[in-house]
């Protein structure tokens, strides 16, 4: 008797389900077919900007963020300047001393000597080409607890900056750079919609994301644009920002850590989300896809 009644409750909520949410869910079940694959854990957040709907998948979950915490550095940065504390094109020169390891232009000049250059260039730098040197000399000029009062503000009371680059003694003791894939997406989606700092501040901050070469702009098709920043070290794969699809642009956070090896789910998972929103933008509202 219980499983008939069981079946009966199951067969009216899936009959007042509509075709985009069962689409929706086909996706979801995607998501966790390629989560128990993975030797790791996984957690994706996306948001539909057109409809403003969102939905995620371990969404809540906090994770390291490796070189994606320099988004609301960037983003502090550039609240700094518009508040007059200095300007972009004011000079700054880095002694040797400043070398941080890592990616970026920055390391082979300062091997060499004293290197010119200026702010603006730095936080360029840091997201470009993911610069640990640009990104501690812009933590060093904010300060920490300024990163997380703008953080707070924002209410992404889960998005912390605890340690600099590379301060592998403080990730032995759990001061990591961490937030969720949820917040990270409400985060770029203040990008997006012109509400992170001013318009201006944000248009530049999304045309600075664009700059970058990772895992989403591989996982889509050449012409989509692409604005994001990924992250990565040891066990830690991850990547936050917008995939402007014609038609139908949409926000991805994927988050993975306890990962082994080289195994990425990143590409992945951006794959399957575009597919997902491709379909989307070639129909309309109930599948029918001959009608863009």
């Amino acid at each position: 008797m219980r499983l008939f009644v069981f079946s009966l409750l199951l067969a009216a909520q899936l009959a007042g389900q509509t075709a985009s949410e069962l689409f929706e869910q086909k996706l979801m079940t995607r998501l966790r077919a390629l989560d128990n694959q993975l030797d790791g854990v996984l957690g994706v957040a996306v948001i539909d900007l057109t409809t403003g709907q969102s939905f995620s998948f371990h969404g809540d979950t906090i994770f390291p963020q490796a070189s994606s915490i320099k988004i609301p550095i960037m983003a502090e940065m550039y609240r700094a300047e518009r508040a007059g504390e200095f300007r972009f094109s004011d000079p700054v020169t880095l002694e040797p001393k400043a070398y941080v390891g890592g990616s970026g232009e920055l390391q082979k000049g300062l091997l060499k000597g004293p290197v010119k250059t200026t702010i603006g260039k730095l936080v360029t730098a840091m997201i470009e080409e993911s610069d640990n040197t640009a990104t501690n000399w812009c933590i060093a000029k904010l300060g920490m607890a300024r990163v997380n009062r703008l953080l707070d503000e924002l209410n992404l009371v889960n998005t912390r900056l605890r340690r600099i680059m590379l301060d592998t003694a403080a990730a032995s003791r759990n001061e990591e750079n961490v937030s969720t894939p949820k917040e990270m997406a409400r985060l770029v989606e203040m990008i997006y919609r012109q509400q992170l700092v001013d318009p201006s501040a944000s248009m530049d901050m999304r045309n600075m994301m664009g700059l970058v070469k990772a895992d989403f702009r591989k996982s889509v098709p050449l012409g989509v644009d692409v604005a994001s920043k990924p992250g990565e070290v040891t066990g830690v794969r991850c990547e936050t920002g917008i995939i402007f699809l014609p038609g139908r642009p949409f926000v991805l956070s994927v988050m993975s850590s306890f990962v082994v090896g080289e195994d990425n789910p990143v590409p992945a998972v951006a794959r399957l989300v575009f597919n997902h929103f491709e379909r989307l933008a070639n129909g309309n509202r109930f599948g029918n896809l001959g009608t863009r």
